[in-house]
């Protein structure tokens, strides 16, 4: 397996967060709707506290148009709730003019004195079917405006969509300087083009080890061009239990009454159902064997039910311990986990799992780090 470089020089640690279901819901089966597990302020909320309390580093707060709660609103929501966790907020670029944007992000920053990541996100808007480089072009423009409101006094830009003459900045300076670390996901050479060019930590679905690794080498390559290395995390589901036949009996019972036509209903319901990786999250379920899994310990049945990320690893904590690790030596550093429902598998993990894990916030970073700089703290403020 080859071993993709990464930008940070200490790899024994890595940032290991959790999920909160703003815009689907929770379930303790899935297909199963229930009253106290749908999409909620209050149930959201109790999931990230959980999450801190585990001890957790960030949580994917993610953004629909379809259902749940609107990502940003969550986030200043939690900003007073919370003092130790980062968010990492999607933002979907084109959603909101960019230097509004730019503002209402630095704001938050403030309100979590440098707790805040963003997730870039490019799609469709409802009623929009756009070409898929035409919205990478448009998310370049918003991650160009963006640096510029946040690095300089005055925004110049001239692009095919937005255009801005000399728009004075102030205030919108964030409390990091140079403003957040931006993850980003995508599969198409427009996505690996805008990620290794302007994006921090590349961000995979679970697929088997070596197509992971694949893709790693590809938006390395372009970073490289760009003189640019990243960081790399994988965004996948979990169940541990103490023995590997109780992770698969959970497994199975998850799955026990979910109607496929209604499975199908779900995935269908996201803005994203039709993207690129979605295909590839289908595709590692139709090569796995009959019990849903695609390679040991990873179980495609999960995707049955939900777009987007659609598998997770099942096992025992050595089991899982020992999936992270290989993830790891090929150069992944970021973890951002999940588990049905939210809440409990929380616990389980932070029970079984994360006390075994030496865990940081990914350092900020343009570009290079220089040989021997550490991760950064959490919440110093500031870029190495």
């Amino acid at each position: 397996m080859t071993v993709v470089p990464v930008t940070s020089a200490d790899l024994d640690a890595a940032e290991v967060s959790w999920f909160s279901a703003l815009c689907s819901d929770d379930y303790r089966q899935l297909g199963v709707p229930e009253d106290d597990l749908r999409s909620s302020w209050a149930h959201c909320r109790d999931i990230a506290l959980e999450a801190e309390a585990q001890g957790f580093r960030n949580i994917l707060c993610p953004s629909s148009y379809q259902v749940g709660q609107d990502t940003l609103s969550f986030v200043a929501g939690m900003a007073p709730l919370t003092d130790r966790m980062n968010f990492l907020a999607a933002i979907r670029c084109g959603e909101m003019q960019p230097i509004m944007l730019a503002r209402t992000v630095a704001t938050l920053d403030h309100m979590l004195e440098g707790r805040l990541t963003l997730n870039v996100i490019s799609s469709d808007f409802p009623g929009e079917k756009a070409d898929s480089a035409f919205r990478y072009r448009r998310s370049r423009e918003v991650v160009e405006i963006l640096k510029q409101a946040w690095t300089r006094d005055r925004i110049d830009f001239d692009g095919e969509v937005y255009q801005f003459d000399n728009v004075p900045t102030d205030p919108a300076k964030p409390y990091q300087t140079g403003g957040p670390l931006l993850y980003f996901g995508g599969y198409s050479p427009d996505a690996l083009e805008l990620c290794g060019q302007h994006c921090d930590a590349y961000l995979m679905w679970p697929e088997p080890q070596e197509q992971l690794a694949e893709r790693m080498r590809a938006v390395h390559a372009v970073a490289e061009r760009y003189g640019r290395t990243l960081d790399y995390g994988l965004r996948v589901h979990v169940i541990v239990r103490d023995t590997e036949a109780e992770a698969r009996e959970y497994a199975d019972h998850l799955v026990a009454q979910l109607d496929d036509e209604y499975g199908r209903m779900i995935r269908e319901r996201a803005h994203d159902s039709g993207s690129l990786g979605v295909s590839h999250q289908a595709r590692a379920r139709e090569l796995a064997d009959r019990f849903g899994y695609v390679e040991p310990h990873l179980w495609t049945g999960i995707g049955r039910a939900r777009s987007g990320c659609g598998a997770a690893l099942v096992g025992s904590a050595d089991q899982v311990l020992s999936k992270l690790e290989d993830y790891r030596r090929m150069g992944i550093r970021a973890f951002i986990l999940s588990g049905y429902p939210h809440i409990d598998e929380c616990r389980q993990f932070g029970r079984l799992v994360l006390p075994e894990l030496t865990t940081c916030s990914l350092p900020h970073v343009y570009g290079r780090v220089p040989e021997g700089t550490p991760a950064t703290p959490l919440g110093t403020g500031e870029r190495h």
